[in-house]
């Protein structure tokens, strides 16, 4: 059974960091993407951050290019999110996600096989 499990959410003041881990497990990943997307009231959900489990390849939204990095440990089978100078428009539940998308639909939702029930990241001005 494939389980994703999100941690490392919390509040902070806009500017400050916060790092999101997402521990996989129950099949093998390597043909697969890792992805972070976020939700916040009232809106669709959307990519943040993705990477090839088997690849050095990375892709990142716009709106968090510079300022997140994405990452893998292939001993724990985890991919993190590392988030810097926090705005407050980062603010939603963040959720992690695993599918097996085209390059042209890395970042839909709907390419997403296996997803985690969410952490919640808060960022205050």
């Amino acid at each position: 059974q494939v389980s994703l499990v999100e941690s490392g959410g919390g509040s902070v003041r806009a500017g400050g960091s916060l790092r999101l881990s997402c521990i996989a497990s129950g099949r093998t990943f390597s043909s697969y993407w890792i992805s972070w997307f976020r939700q916040a009231p009232g809106k669709e959900r959307e990519f943040v951050a993705g990477l090839m489990w088997t690849s050095p390849y990375t892709d990142y939204a716009d709106s968090v290019k510079g300022r997140f990095t994405i990452s893998r440990d292939n001993v724990l089978n985890a991919v993190g999110l590392q988030m810097d100078n926090l705005e407050p428009d980062d603010s939603a539940v963040y959720y992690c996600a695993a599918g097996r998308p085209t390059y042209s639909s890395r970042r839909a939702v709907d390419s997403y096989d296996y997803w985690g029930l969410g952490t919640q990241v808060t960022v205050s001005s």
